[in-house]
């Protein structure tokens, strides 16, 4: 199985367990590991017989920008499965949520949470 990786996916969400993080929004970072094979769009060079990973960059914003859960678990779960059913190429998608600032006292690292889902 193939492999695409999308990296530094940014956007300012509103997804938090505090009132204020669903008010205030903070920004979120998110990479993505695609599982597909690549062997047709290989040898095609054509972009129809891959996944036009601009629209994966786009899903993932949308979401982090539009959501209001509780939990970055939620949103990493969203994200996973939206990109596993926009798209019957991928087998097997994993995401790296961060919370780069998050709001924890005297804790000055990032939050992240990482998940695998496949078909």
């Amino acid at each position: 199985m193939d492999c695409i990786y999308l990296t530094g996916i940014r956007a300012y969400g509103y997804t938090g367990y505090l009132p204020e993080e669903q008010v205030l929004g903070q920004w979120f970072e998110v990479d993505v590991k695609l599982w597909l094979d690549l062997s047709l769009s290989a040898q095609s060079d054509a972009i129809e017989d891959t996944i036009d990973y601009r629209s994966v960059i786009s899903l993932v914003q949308d979401l982090v920008k539009t959501s209001k859960f509780a939990l970055v678990e939620r949103l990493a779960s969203a994200v996973a499965d939206s990109i596993l059913h926009c798209d019957d190429l991928v087998k097997q998608v994993q995401v790296s949520l961060s919370k780069p600032a998050a709001p924890i006292p005297d804790f000055g690292g990032k939050i992240t949470i990482e998940l695998i889902r496949s078909k």
